[in-house]
Protein backbone atom coordinates (compact mmCIF):
# COMPACT_ATOMS: atom_id res chain seq x y z
CA UNK A 1 0.00 0.00 0.00
CA UNK A 2 1.48 3.20 -1.07
CA UNK A 3 1.34 6.56 1.39
CA UNK A 4 -1.84 9.23 0.76
CA UNK A 5 0.90 11.75 0.96
CA UNK A 6 2.54 9.67 -2.52
CA UNK A 7 2.00 10.82 -5.82
CA UNK A 8 3.40 7.84 -8.12
CA UNK A 9 3.13 7.42 -11.76
CA UNK A 10 1.60 4.37 -13.28
CA UNK A 11 2.59 3.25 -16.34
CA UNK A 12 1.44 0.36 -18.57
CA UNK A 13 4.00 -0.99 -20.86
CA UNK A 14 5.99 1.92 -20.39
CA UNK A 15 9.65 1.77 -19.56
CA UNK A 16 10.78 2.57 -15.76
CA UNK A 17 12.72 5.65 -17.00
CA UNK A 18 10.05 7.31 -19.22
CA UNK A 19 7.96 7.32 -16.35
CA UNK A 20 9.32 10.92 -15.31
CA UNK A 21 9.67 12.93 -18.61
CA UNK A 22 12.33 15.74 -18.91
CA UNK A 23 10.63 19.07 -20.03
CA UNK A 24 11.58 20.75 -23.27
CA UNK A 25 10.43 23.96 -24.56
CA UNK A 26 10.65 24.05 -28.58
CA UNK A 27 10.19 27.84 -30.00
CA UNK A 28 10.27 27.87 -34.01
CA UNK A 29 7.37 30.19 -35.81
CA UNK A 30 7.02 27.69 -38.58
CA UNK A 31 3.76 25.53 -37.48
CA UNK A 32 4.72 22.30 -39.68
CA UNK A 33 8.69 22.23 -38.11
CA UNK A 34 7.27 23.20 -34.50
CA UNK A 35 4.41 20.07 -34.57
CA UNK A 36 6.62 17.68 -36.66
CA UNK A 37 9.34 18.50 -34.06
CA UNK A 38 7.14 18.18 -31.00
CA UNK A 39 5.77 14.65 -32.44
CA UNK A 40 9.45 12.95 -32.59
CA UNK A 41 10.44 14.78 -29.16
CA UNK A 42 7.11 13.42 -27.50
CA UNK A 43 7.90 10.11 -29.36
CA UNK A 44 11.58 10.04 -27.71
CA UNK A 45 10.14 10.19 -24.46
CA UNK A 46 10.04 13.88 -23.84
CA UNK A 47 7.54 16.23 -22.42
CA UNK A 48 7.20 19.12 -24.76
CA UNK A 49 5.90 22.46 -24.55
CA UNK A 50 6.06 24.77 -27.64
CA UNK A 51 5.62 28.30 -28.49
CA UNK A 52 5.31 30.56 -31.72
CA UNK A 53 6.99 33.47 -31.22
CA UNK A 54 9.75 34.59 -28.94
CA UNK A 55 7.24 36.88 -26.64
CA UNK A 56 5.68 33.83 -26.02
CA UNK A 57 8.78 31.16 -24.87
CA UNK A 58 9.71 34.10 -22.69
CA UNK A 59 6.78 33.89 -20.76
CA UNK A 60 6.94 29.95 -21.03
CA UNK A 61 10.80 30.72 -19.69
CA UNK A 62 9.59 32.64 -16.58
CA UNK A 63 6.14 30.00 -15.41
CA UNK A 64 8.33 26.68 -15.91
CA UNK A 65 11.54 25.26 -15.50
CA UNK A 66 12.71 23.31 -18.72
CA UNK A 67 15.53 20.73 -18.72
CA UNK A 68 16.45 22.04 -22.83
CA UNK A 69 14.99 24.77 -24.63
CA UNK A 70 15.28 24.08 -28.10
CA UNK A 71 14.45 27.90 -30.20
CA UNK A 72 14.59 28.47 -33.93
CA UNK A 73 17.51 31.19 -34.87
CA UNK A 74 15.28 33.37 -37.01
CA UNK A 75 11.49 33.72 -36.08
CA UNK A 76 9.72 37.09 -36.03
CA UNK A 77 13.48 38.94 -36.18
CA UNK A 78 17.01 38.13 -37.40
CA UNK A 79 17.92 37.32 -33.62
CA UNK A 80 14.67 36.18 -31.78
CA UNK A 81 16.09 32.87 -31.11
CA UNK A 82 19.00 34.25 -29.50
CA UNK A 83 17.18 36.90 -27.66
CA UNK A 84 15.43 33.71 -25.96
CA UNK A 85 18.78 31.78 -25.85
CA UNK A 86 20.18 34.57 -23.82
CA UNK A 87 16.63 34.69 -21.56
CA UNK A 88 16.68 30.84 -20.67
CA UNK A 89 20.51 31.13 -19.60
CA UNK A 90 19.51 33.32 -17.29
CA UNK A 91 16.96 31.43 -15.31
CA UNK A 92 18.13 30.15 -11.78
CA UNK A 93 17.09 26.60 -12.91
CA UNK A 94 19.99 26.94 -16.22
CA UNK A 95 18.39 25.05 -19.05
CA UNK A 96 20.36 23.45 -21.78
CA UNK A 97 20.28 25.43 -24.85
CA UNK A 98 20.35 24.93 -28.80
CA UNK A 99 19.50 26.61 -31.57
CA UNK A 100 17.52 24.87 -34.24
CA UNK A 101 18.54 25.43 -38.03
CA UNK A 102 18.11 23.73 -41.20
CA UNK A 103 20.98 26.23 -42.68
CA UNK A 104 24.39 25.34 -42.64
CA UNK A 105 27.42 27.57 -40.76
CA UNK A 106 24.21 29.68 -40.05
CA UNK A 107 25.53 30.79 -36.71
CA UNK A 108 29.49 30.96 -36.47
CA UNK A 109 29.52 34.18 -34.30
CA UNK A 110 31.76 35.04 -31.16
CA UNK A 111 28.69 36.29 -30.02
CA UNK A 112 27.15 32.57 -28.98
CA UNK A 113 30.06 30.11 -28.28
CA UNK A 114 27.73 28.07 -26.09
CA UNK A 115 25.17 27.97 -28.91
CA UNK A 116 24.67 24.29 -30.12
CA UNK A 117 23.16 23.90 -33.62
CA UNK A 118 21.07 20.87 -34.05
CA UNK A 119 19.39 20.07 -37.85
CA UNK A 120 16.16 19.11 -37.43
CA UNK A 121 16.13 16.77 -40.42
CA UNK A 122 18.48 14.21 -38.56
CA UNK A 123 16.02 12.78 -36.15
CA UNK A 124 19.01 10.36 -34.95
CA UNK A 125 20.95 12.77 -34.53
CA UNK A 126 18.38 15.23 -32.97
CA UNK A 127 17.82 12.84 -30.73
CA UNK A 128 20.98 12.26 -29.16
CA UNK A 129 22.22 15.66 -29.05
CA UNK A 130 18.82 16.46 -27.52
CA UNK A 131 19.69 13.35 -25.04
CA UNK A 132 23.41 14.34 -24.54
CA UNK A 133 21.96 18.08 -23.67
CA UNK A 134 20.00 17.01 -21.27
CA UNK A 135 21.94 14.90 -19.17
CA UNK A 136 25.43 17.38 -19.55
CA UNK A 137 22.58 19.77 -17.34
CA UNK A 138 22.00 17.27 -15.10
CA UNK A 139 25.57 16.61 -14.36
CA UNK A 140 25.96 20.22 -14.31
CA UNK A 141 23.25 20.64 -11.60
CA UNK A 142 24.23 18.02 -9.39
CA UNK A 143 27.94 19.52 -9.55
CA UNK A 144 26.47 22.85 -8.53
CA UNK A 145 24.46 20.82 -5.45
CA UNK A 146 27.85 18.85 -4.66
CA UNK A 147 30.09 21.46 -4.11
CA UNK A 148 26.97 23.92 -2.26
CA UNK A 149 26.58 21.14 0.40
CA UNK A 150 29.96 20.74 0.90
CA UNK A 151 30.15 24.44 1.04
CA UNK A 152 27.56 24.25 4.02
CA UNK A 153 28.95 21.20 5.62
CA UNK A 154 32.61 23.24 6.07
CA UNK A 155 30.39 26.22 7.45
Amino acid sequence: MEPKNCTAVRTIGVPRPLARLARVLLVDDNPASRLTLQAVLEAGGYHVDSAASAAEALGKLDGKQYELVLSDLQMESPESGLRVLAHARMMDYKPATAILTSYHNALRSPHSPRTILIQPEDVPDLLTKVADLISGRVAKRLGREMRHQQVGAGA
